[in-house]
């Protein structure tokens, strides 16, 4: 076995060592700076985000032929259209329609909705599984479950749904009546 498979010297360790702390703590001030949206629940298009940036970090600290400045810079780039995209979804309703998967109705007074189900890949299971996991021990305690924006399912129980004004508006799915 070639000795270079497991030792190149102190130089690569060394690179390994200064550019991974050097990373490390940019990525953690850039994160810092751009607010805790960043790292919330994560949307489709926050996950590729977080993916893209263990990427340009695992590369960064890997790889010794990429200067720091080269890899803040990447960091730097990444967090910031992050930081971009979020500001632009704040302001502008077409900007977040484009890039936000709208909340759907999955269980509404009783009934399931076979379509949505069916469209997001999600079982009957899923919905008992939510109810069980928000403290309810049956679907008849339930007036609705929703599929969030991050994936997650939000279950509003009997008598809680009022007007409906945090939840019609936005989900996919209204019943008709």
């Amino acid at each position: 076995m070639e000795m270079q498979l497991l030792w190149t010297g102190w130089p690569p360790i060394v690179h390994t060592l200064v550019l991974g702390t050097a990373g490390y703590l940019v990525l953690v001030m850039l994160l810092r700076v751009t607010g805790a949206r960043t790292m919330a629940n994560m949307t489709p298009l926050d996950f590729v985000v977080a993916v893209t940036l263990g990427s340009a970090f695992g590369r960064t600290i890997t790889a010794v032929d990429v200067p720091l400045a080269q890899s803040v810079t990447a960091l730097a780039l990444l967090v910031g259209l992050q930081w971009l995209l979020a500001t632009g979804r704040a302001r502008w309703e077409w900007l977040r329609r484009t890039v936000d998967s709208p909340p759907v109705l999955l269980w509404y007074n009783g009934a399931l909705v076979e379509s949505t189900l069916r469209k997001h890949r999600l079982t009957l299971t899923d919905v008992h599984t939510a109810a069980r996991e928000s403290g309810h021990g049956s679907l008849d305690e339930l007036q609705a479950v929703v599929m969030q924006q991050d994936g997650s399912l939000g279950v509003i129980a009997k008598g809680a749904l009022a007007d409906g004004s945090t939840v019609w508006p936005y989900v996919e799915g209204r019943p008709s009546s």
